[in-house]
């Protein structure tokens, strides 16, 4: 990639000061994952307002929604690192390549998905445990948001491209504008105003698509106006072939990866309902806290995967080895500093979400027991982010399942089993510190040329 390429929206990473370049980077993904969690709260709270059923109905949605943002999430991940190590080479041809290549894969995945999730709507919502109240609701809901999955899906290749090449602003600038449009178009669409009829979790559902496609129209324009990675002409097969193999080598563990922590969390909060339903609701209020909380964590992984990538194309691996320093040191100094604050005002945080004193109580257990480990998850993920930068996709998901599946799920089921609540939260501790040691560990030893 060219410097005069590079100014037109992107950066070289692979030379000026690597603390800036973090900076930069991760700073305005901060404000994109707020808005995207703040897009998932506006849904659920305006649904919410129209009772129990519709409320159900969404909730059953989440693990197909959360399936395919685990796929969007993977060949996002997968685009970024071919796409990074490419400009760390300086190929900007190649990069406009592999950018459009990895659209057209995406578009033809998603048309495929869509098909199946069309055909299967009311056998599978069956199986999940809809009932005749709330099935019929979840038939509307998804037969608009199934046609709405390229514009899922499409943007987040088109982030993760513009990412690779240095440019984290315009990412975030389209997640923000995307989450405020459904928040104005959520209370107009589901209750209706003026000569616009209220619409129900039908209205939700359309609020959702519009916002999407309107965050797939920008990606598209960014794309081509400011940072020039589109090739307008259909690919040659053989061509599109090389680079989708290129980026499901990354994108099929990421997926996977990704999909992981949401079936951890499913299986320890069939652990957790053993000890009832406030310390379910406590478990949910403490694991909402600390998605906030983790929120400049996963800004940084963000930041540091394009870092990575450019600079061990450009064969930098001082820049490497300094890059997770720097990450590292961070997520010493705010998990720290984040696991003071919610270790003291604990029962006042909690409080703020819940009043019940058990689903308090419980919430409390886990707000003390987890973040002092923050810093150790926030060291793992980083550690993903660069082997997934650097085209080793299959060492972070052996770090993640180590932590979920080889540490969380059975001590937390021998500890609730053995001892109490406590221990199903000390559980998480426990995987938390021992993979993050495991991680820099390996990641010191992997991440050397």
């Amino acid at each position: 990639m060219s410097r005069a390429a590079a100014a037109r929206g992107g950066a070289r990473l692979d030379e000026g000061p690597i603390a800036r370049h973090l900076i930069a980077l991760s700073l305005p993904m901060v404000w994109g994952i707020l808005a995207m969690i703040a897009f998932n709260v506006a849904d659920t709270f305006f649904v919410a307002r129209l009772g129990t059923a519709p409320l159900a109905a969404l909730s059953f949605t989440f693990p197909v929604v959360m399936t395919m943002f685990s796929l969007a999430l993977g060949l996002g991940i997968g685009t970024a690192s071919v796409i990074s190590r490419t400009v760390g080479r300086g190929d900007h041809d190649e990069v406009r390549r592999l950018t459009t290549d990895s659209m057209w894969l995406a578009m033809a995945i998603v048309l495929v998905f869509m098909a199946v999730g069309l055909a299967t709507i009311e056998p599978l919502f069956s199986l999940l445990g809809a009932g005749p109240e709330t099935l019929p609701l979840v038939v509307e809901y998804m037969q608009i948001w199934y046609l709405g999955a390229p514009f899922v899906i499409v943007p987040m290749i088109a982030n993760n491209a513009m990412r690779a090449c240095g440019n984290a602003r315009l990412p975030s600038a389209i997640m923000i504008g995307s989450a405020a449009l459904n928040f104005v178009l959520d209370p107009l669409l589901i209750f209706g105003l003026g000569p616009v009829p209220a619409l129900g979790l039908q209205g939700a559902a359309i609020a959702s698509l519009a916002a999407r496609a309107a965050a797939f129209g920008l990606a598209i324009a960014a794309l081509h106006y400011r940072m020039n990675l589109v090739v307008w002409a259909i690919p040659r097969w053989t061509h599109l072939r090389v680079s989708a193999r290129r980026v499901a080598v990354i994108a099929l563990p990421a997926a996977a990866t990704n999909m992981v922590n949401p079936i951890a969390v499913a299986v320890v909060t069939a652990v957790v309902a053993s000890f009832g339903p406030a310390a379910v609701a406590g478990f949910g209020v403490a694991t909402r806290i600390e998605a906030i909380a983790v929120v400049p964590l996963l800004a940084l992984t963000a930041g540091l995967g394009p870092l990575i990538g450019q600079n061990w194309g450009a064969s930098e691996a001082g820049r490497v080895r300094a890059a997770m320093r720097i990450s590292a040191l961070f997520c010493l100094g705010w998990g720290a500093a984040i696991a003071v604050v919610l270790f003291v005002l604990a029962p006042q945080i909690a409080g703020l979400f819940e009043a019940d004193p058990e689903t308090r109580a419980a919430a409390v257990t886990y707000l003390r027991w987890v973040p002092p480990t923050f810093a150790a998850y926030g060291v793992l993920i980083c550690v993903n982010a660069a082997f997934n930068a650097v085209g080793q996709p299959m060492r972070a998901t052996a770090l993640m399942l180590g932590r979920t599946f080889g540490l969380f799920v059975p001590l937390a089921a021998l500890g609730g089993w053995l001892i109490g609540l406590w221990a199903v939260f000390a559980a998480a501790a426990v995987a938390n510190l021992a993979m993050g040691i495991v991680g820099y560990a390996l990641a010191r030893h992997r991440l050397t040329s």
